[in-house]
């Protein structure tokens, strides 16, 4: 019998950075290797230490149990620490996570995905490049559809 699949965890955003590398090694030290810190580990200690939420209100935002919430969190910062004490770099990547952001849809093409920054709107398509797209979390975009295909055409 198999396990049940594991559900996707939502993520506000996207971390500044992509990871952390130790510097100042002494010189009889060499360390190699990283530590890989997924995107809802990363996301629970912002919540919980950053944010200073109590893991049952960072669980419910994640949209996970309170007992997944905290499996999570023990995770990252076990791992924070091997990195920390064995001086590896730690990589932000990975996880089974949806980004809490804007999506659209392409008319074009008709392709949905979001944009995962910070500095506005996506501007064109994710897969052609068109600019004939749809904020899906806009309930204006329905009559406004018309409007914003004519002023594409006409660019």
């Amino acid at each position: 019998m198999s396990p049940r699949p594991k559900l996707i965890r939502k993520i506000n955003h996207h971390p500044v950075v992509s990871g952390f590398k130790p510097y100042g090694f002494l010189p009889d030290k060499k360390v190699s290797g990283s530590v890989f810190l997924h995107y809802e580990e990363y996301e629970s200690i912002r919540l919980c230490d950053y944010e200073k939420l109590s893991q049952q209100e960072a669980s419910v935002y994640m949209n996970v149990s309170r007992p997944t919430l905290s499996r999570i969190y023990t995770s990252a910062r076990n791992k924070i620490a091997q990195a920390f004490v064995e001086g590896k770099r730690l990589i932000i990547e990975g996880g089974k996570v949806v980004f809490n952001n804007d999506w659209y849809t392409c008319k074009s093409c008709n392709c949905y995905f979001n944009y995962p920054f910070d500095d506005g709107l996506a501007r064109e398509c994710a897969l052609c490049g068109s600019r004939n797209i749809l904020n899906c979390d806009d309930p204006e975009n329905e009559s406004d559809a018309n409007t914003l295909n004519t002023e594409n055409s006409n660019r």
